[in-house]
């Protein structure tokens, strides 16, 4: 069984997010269990480009209506990621720094919609040099989500009618909206099929997908139904398409993510030394930020925004300290100017009890979670998460709200055999609970340490999760 999967994430290639960390884990696991799977990617201007060797396996010029644009297919020689990697090279459009957004403005790239469509067409012009065919190509978020519709309702694609596809909803909130006036730069499409491409008077790429492929997975089975009720005006659509819907939870790569053997760790450690382990990589970090390392640390890793959760630290963290709580907050991460500027102006208001890293920096990112003793995650939306799946691997209690992924895979202290912190609602009262909870479990040792424990036993590696993706390749490849 040969699976390709089309992204414009992949780690540690090119991460924005989740995205890239879930299509730099599963085609290795994929490749453990017979499913041949690999991976095509557009090639962007990046330090890991720079640093690893590949060869040219293909040229071309193809056309999207009235753009005709060459592009060369490479191929990262060593396969060092545990999958083969191909990238699409179509300079004018991808050469450039930023996944999704010119790291030197901070916005999106104008250019969006063509970059996206020359990036697909590619994949499946190149896909048409191929003697053996895909059995099944898994399309992952809008970005990708014109190839389902292209291989079974355009005339220039008709040959991978019978392939299977997949799509893969990692965060519903985004679709890929265009104006009518993009139509003539897509390839032309059989009439009955045209309307496929609409939604609600626009292009719009997810829409597409959703109803143009085999299967429609996403990365929890909550978010699935959450969908339903909140996939911003897509409610009715994904409703209609249950049938051929299915959550599968994200797994982590444990090779990666492992405090046993993580090079980025001041000591690493394992279940018979989890508590001297963490308290050593704690002791480092707190010198490195100007923290009491006996105080309670909590952190926050990942994209400062809206559905993140990202706007309530600063009144959270900033009453929390205010009213006499007496703890630690370092936060990493990059996103919205106006939380970049709160929390610079916090890193002076609280000195020794805040520190705000406003980069990516995965080295520092590791040794957070082996340092800390809670993660914060007050999500407004969450398709899956990982970071709370890794922070249970390095023996740290999640809080998180339940919402999505999140609650399908944190069960609150109070429950049987629980091992995190949740709160129901987005607001700045539940978060506020949920940290004096933390903060009263800090201070129970025998508690606190029981619940690592047990946090650290849990596996979330991808083993289960992969099954479920060859079992679903398998089925509809059978059709």
């Amino acid at each position: 069984m040969n699976v390709l999967h089309v992204s414009v994430e992949c780690y540690p290639v090119a991460k924005a997010g989740g995205l890239a960390d879930v299509v730099g884990s599963l085609p290795i696991y994929l490749n453990r269990q017979n499913c041949q799977a690999s991976v095509v990617m557009p090639k962007y201007d990046r330090k890991w480009v720079h640093e690893h060797e590949f060869e040219e396996v293909h040229k071309g010029v193809a056309n999207s209506g009235n753009l005709r644009f060459q592009y060369s297919i490479i191929k990262e020689k060593n396969d060092t990621l545990g999958f083969p990697l191909y990238m699409v090279d179509i300079p004018e459009y991808w050469y450039r720094p930023g996944v999704y957004t010119d790291p030197g403005s901070g916005y999106g790239y104008w250019d969006e919609f063509e970059r996206y469509t020359t990036f697909q067409v590619a994949v499946l012009d190149w896909l048409k040099s191929w003697a053996v065919k895909p059995d099944v190509i898994h399309c992952h978020d809008h970005h990708t989500a014109f190839i389902p519709l292209l291989m079974h309702s355009s005339p220039q694609f008709h040959e991978f009618a019978g392939i299977p596809s997949v799509l893969t909803i990692h965060n519903g909130q985004y679709h890929g909206w265009y104006f009518e006036d993009k139509l003539g730069k897509l390839p032309k499409f059989y009439d009955e099929k045209i309307g496929f491409l609409f939604w609600q008077g626009k292009i719009n790429a997810l829409s597409a997908g959703i109803r143009s492929c085999w299967k429609l997975s996403t990365v929890s089975q909550t978010y699935m139904y959450e969908l339903i009720e909140d996939s911003n005006g897509l409610e009715s659509l994904i409703s209609h398409e249950m049938v051929k819907s299915k959550g599968i939870l994200n797994g982590i790569d444990t090779e990666v993510w492992n405090p046993e053997t993580d090079t980025y760790l001041t000591k690493n450690y394992d279940a018979s030394n989890l508590y001297d382990g963490k308290y050593a990589n704690k002791q480092a970090l707190s010198r490195k930020a100007g923290f009491d390392p006996k105080l309670p640390l909590f952190i926050y890793i990942g994209r400062l925004a809206k559905e993140k959760g990202a706007d309530l630290l600063p009144d959270l963290i900033g009453k929390f300290l205010d009213t006499g709580n007496r703890a630690n907050f370092m936060i990493l991460g990059t996103g919205d100017p106006y939380l970049h500027e709160r929390f610079n102006s916090m890193n002076t208001q609280y000195l020794s009890y805040f520190d705000a890293r406003l980069d990516f920096n995965e080295g520092l990112a590791h040794q957070m979670y082996a340092a800390a003793d809670f993660l914060l995650m007050p999500s407004r939306v969450e398709p899956c998460g990982l970071n709370q799946m890794y922070a249970l691997k390095y023996g740290t209690i999640p809080i998180v709200r339940k919402t999505g992924g999140l609650k399908d895979s944190v069960v609150d202290m109070g429950d049987a055999n629980g091992y995190g912190i949740t709160f129901q609602n987005f607001s700045l009262e539940d978060a506020e609970h949920a940290l004096h909870r933390a903060l009263e479990l800090f201070f129970n040792k025998k508690a606190l340490k029981d619940l690592q424990s047990r946090a650290f036993s849990l596996d979330f590696s991808w083993e289960a999760s992969t099954d479920k993706y060859i079992n679903l390749y398998k089925k509809l490849i059978s059709k």
